[in-house]
Order: C-alpha cells, then sequence, then structure tokens
C-alpha cells in the first residue's frame, strides 16, 4: 500500500520563487525512502509538492514543516490520499 502526502502553500505578494525554493530544500532535508517527489506551481504563487511512500494512510512518514513566517500568506495545506487506481496513457 502507498500514501501520498500533499502539500500547497501560498506565497506572498511575488514571493512564489522563493516558497518553491524553500520547499525544494526543505524536501531534500527529509528523511528518504519516498518513493517519487513532485513538485508544481500555480498561478498566485501556489506551490505544491507531493510525496509517494510505501507506508499505510495512517503511518508516520516526514512531512514538509511550516514555511518561515512572511513566506506565506495563509496556513499550509496539507492532504493524505491512496490510490485507487493508475491507468496507462492512451
Amino acid at each position: 500500500m502507498s500514501v501520498t502526502l500533499m502539500w500547497e502553500a501560498a506565497a506572498a505578494e511575488g514571493r512564489g520563487p522563493e516558497l518553491l525554493a524553500w520547499a525544494r530544500e526543505a524536501a531534500a532535508a527529509l528523511p528518504g525512502g519516498f518513493l517519487r517527489r513532485e513538485f508544481l506551481t500555480a498561478p498566485g504563487d501556489r506551490v505544491l509538492v507531493l510525496t509517494w511512500w510505501d507506508a499505510a494512510y495512517d503511518d508516520a512518514v516526514p512531512e514538509l514543516a511550516e514555511p518561515p513566517a512572511g513566506l506565506v500568506r495563509r496556513d499550509v495545506h496539507r492532504w493524505r490520499f491512496t490510490s485507487v487506481a493508475v491507468e496507462p496513457t492512451g
């Protein structure tokens, strides 16, 4: 079984690139063991980090911390998901 952690933050005005850099550094500092890690951005200086782990839904797995004060404009959103299907392209 695997669990996917989703971490999403909205940067303070104009600080999207800085938030992305912070998230990448913070993720690199987490203990290893993840199956996959992906970083995404969206309009409004939003940053999304997805990490996949070989773990049960409720297992303790490393998570990104809160960004430094002033780097974000609201609280970070976090969710856990489990995969129900993977479909090939085409």
